[in-house]
């Protein structure tokens, strides 16, 4: 028995040490942007507490993705034609490769505020995932930078850039095509690139006008939300934000298992979280709303499983975080809100000023906030609004950060910085 204990123990401190050790994906190790790390910086500058500060050449907001000593991350040239996959190195911060993927000899329109390489990767022993939405997706071997397979023929019209970063789940590697012109999510096999299964959207997308026409406008169709795999009540469901409503499907299939709509919202951007029975999600723009749906449903779930509605102070582009019973969330215009799950009540609001794109992150007891123009601010994660610390950086954030061991990666419009706390 003792020895059981024993070996329990230990797999259960490295099962810790690998969780807080990597940042593979989009929020973190379970997507939720939750990270086990301690010690980390609660204040930092130009002139303190940086390890390293690397410049990222051209255009990209993609966040950073750390497993072992490697961090990757995207960027392209200004005009989309030239779409890159960086590596560095963990502990120096030097671009150990810079690899051009793809060219684009026509590139789709990208909205100025966007970039060819928002969607983040995904990385594992061995292999890292990249997108760019419809021109191109690739799978790179980490240890000697072949290029393993790519795809190129997906058709998506992404009419505002691309956003939606891919997750994977066992041994296939999922994706979000939300375009003016096509809706769909698609299941390619990990090891290959083969398509396994590919659902088109189920909402008619049909908006009538008032002079009768059907609304034609390519952003009422689009969305940039990545999809979260879990296990609930028995079965796995992958749950996915599109426009004009969020679906679950079999992420083995393909198969849609429930649909709730909301057929003013578009623009979905975030990643949905889990808790007490209950599915959390800004709706995205136009309707603005945070959603609590109840899990367990089939069908079109609409009028049966929406617990509640928020409609003050509801992120459009940050994803929100679940501490407890308590979510949190910064909306785009600065106000910071503390909601009860259960309930939807607004516990508290706050404006702490700024613009908002970047995902806050919970690591260390503490709350982290980014904003474009550079300001981090760290609160408490409580009843009562308590800001801990505030920070400054030269460039804004775009990119979510990463967290792995007791250091911050945070991705500015410019550089990549490696924040740990410094001997005195």
């Amino acid at each position: 028995m003792k020895l059981l204990c024993t070996a329990l123990f230990l797999l259960l401190s490295c099962t810790l040490a690998q969780a807080s050790d990597n940042w593979p994906q989009f929020r973190g190790p379970d997507g939720t942007g939750h990270s086990d790390a301690r010690d980390l910086p609660l204040t930092w500058s130009e002139q303190q507490n940086i390890v390293w500060k690397t410049a990222i050449h051209d255009r990209g907001w993609s966040s950073p993705v750390v497993y072992a000593k490697q961090i990757w991350l995207t960027t392209s040239s200004p005009d989309a034609r030239q779409l890159y996959a960086l590596c560095l190195d963990r502990d120096t911060g030097r671009i150990i490769r810079d690899i051009k993927l793809f060219e684009v000899a026509t590139p789709q329109y990208i909205h100025p505020f966007n970039t060819a390489a928002s969607p983040t990767p995904v990385i594992e022993n061995g292999r890292v995932y990249i997108t760019f939405g419809s021109p191109g997706t690739a799978c790179i071997d980490t240890k000697t930078f072949k290029v393993l397979w790519e795809r190129r023929d997906f058709e998506c019209n992404h009419f505002r850039g691309s956003g939606s970063s891919p997750v994977i789940f066992q041994n296939l590697l999922l994706m979000h095509f939300d375009g003016s012109d096509h809706q769909f999510v698609v299941a390619l096999d990990k090891r290959t690139g083969k398509t396994v299964w590919q659902t088109k959207r189920s909402i008619d997308f049909q908006d009538i006008l008032p002079n009768g026409k059907i609304a034609a406008d390519g952003d009422l169709r689009k969305a940039f939300a990545t999809p979260q795999v879990e296990r609930i009540n028995g079965r796995w469901e992958m749950i996915s934000l599109g426009a004009k409503a969020a679906y679950s499907y079999d992420p083995l299939t393909g198969k849609e298992l429930w649909r709730v709509e909301e057929r003013g919202q578009h623009s979905a951007s975030t990643r949905p979280v889990l808790g007490h029975g209950m599915i959390f999600f800004p709706t995205g723009f136009s309707t603005g709303q945070l959603f609590a749906v109840k899990t367990g449903g089939n069908g079109l779930i609409t009028d049966t499983h929406v617990a509640w509605k928020v409609k003050r102070g509801v992120s459009n582009k940050p994803s929100i975080l679940l501490i407890d019973d308590l979510i949190f969330m910064i909306g785009d215009t600065g106000i910071a809100s503390c909601v009860e799950a259960k309930t939807g009540n607004i516990v508290w609001q706050q404006r702490i000023g700024g613009e908002y794109s970047s995902s806050p992150v919970y690591a260390d007891g503490k709350i982290y906030l980014f904003s474009e123009d550079g300001k981090t601010t760290v609160l408490k994660p409580s009843r009562t609004f308590e800001k801990l610390a505030e920070n400054k950086l030269d460039e804004g954030f775009l990119a979510s950060p990463a967290i792995a061991g007791k250091a911050l990666f945070l991705r500015t419009r410019t550089h990549l910085y490696r924040i740990e706390k410094r001997n005195k």
